[in-house]
């Protein structure tokens, strides 16, 4: 599950280079989190779970078709999530038009094996700056459906002070998220006789 942090980073590094987002400035501000979750909720027709994290929020996840071990999920099991997302911000010269495009990669435990897998998402977008925050370093784009995201770009991005609102930027985001079942305690054994 390492590999999910360098995963994000390489994606987002890798999507900033196609040629879909013209660019002159980039960099990848990466955010990780790590949490032991609990089954709350199952519906296996629905193949939707909702996990319970530490501080009692509630999220509700569907599991892809290609999963085969969600038969050994129970309301109850125990999974180490991991969670990241890597924003890479670039300027685009231009009036481009707004555009969104994803792309997403799957690795899912074999059958048989213990429940979880990995998810990388990778979503290109190209929107106009409804809001800007230079003291906390923040962007709010409306994308091409109207809805705004906000972006906290990278200190090393260069010339983000000369960002105006109205202007059209590229941006890269990738989120990666590991799920592994934790094991159930085997019977604890018993002290041997003296």
């Amino acid at each position: 599950m390492k590999s999910i942090f360098a995963a994000a980073a390489v994606l987002s590094a890798a999507a900033l280079g196609s040629p879909a987002v013209a660019q002159d400035r980039g960099a990848v501000v990466v955010g990780q989190t790590e949490a032991v979750v609990t089954v709350v909720k199952l519906d296996r027709k629905a193949r939707s779970v909702t996990f319970q994290g530490p501080k009692g929020n509630q999220v509700t996840m569907i599991v892809p078709k290609e999963a085969q071990n969600l038969d050994q999920v129970k309301v109850g099991s125990l999974f180490n999530v991991k969670y990241v997302e890597a924003v890479a911000v670039a300027m685009q010269r231009g009036g481009g038009k707004p555009a969104v495009s994803a792309d997403r990669q799957v690795r899912l435990a074999p059958k048989g094996g213990n429940p979880g897998g990995v998810m990388v998402t990778t979503t290109t977008i190209t929107a106009s700056v409804v809001a800007i925050s230079y003291a906390d370093r923040e962007v709010a784009l409306k994308g091409p459906k109207g809805n705004v995201r906000a972006f906290r770009v990278a200190d090393d991005v260069q010339g983000f002070k000369d960002v105006k609102v109205g202007d059209m930027l590229g941006v890269v985001y990738a989120e990666a998220l590991a799920l592994d079942m934790v094991p159930e305690p085997g019977p604890k054994a018993k002290p041997s006789p003296k």
